[in-house]
């Protein structure tokens, strides 16, 4: 195989592709690798719903599980807050270190 066509190769060696060419190429690759957001049923958001309530009744640690399109982050602490019109908890991770997070974006929670 060529080495214009291993690593950088093919953006190094090309006179023709312009940075503006390049920067899209790049994007259009990166959003061939998003994902959709798994459907939960009921019974499994119930599940989550009541991990994160004895979460903020027990004041014990569960660890978060949120989606994001190209790579689920996992959040570990102790939900504080319940805002229940806007749908989202309150999760301190220490004294001031804390994330508000959305239900919907919830994938799985480890008690």
């Amino acid at each position: 195989m060529s080495k214009k066509l291993e690593g950088n190769g093919l953006w190094e060696s090309s006179r023709i592709i312009l940075p503006e060419h390049k920067e899209g190429y790049l994007r259009l690759m990166r959003e061939k690798q998003r994902r959709n957001k798994p459907e939960l049923d009921d019974q499994e958001m119930r599940l989550i719903e009541r991990a994160l309530i004895d979460s903020y009744n027990r004041r014990t640690e569960v660890t978060v599980s949120i989606f994001d399109p190209f790579d689920d982050t996992t959040m570990t602490g102790v939900v504080t807050s319940v805002n229940t019109g806007r749908r989202e908890i309150k999760l301190s991770r220490g004294e001031d270190d804390y994330s508000w997070i959305k239900l919907e974006d919830i994938i799985s929670v480890n008690a």
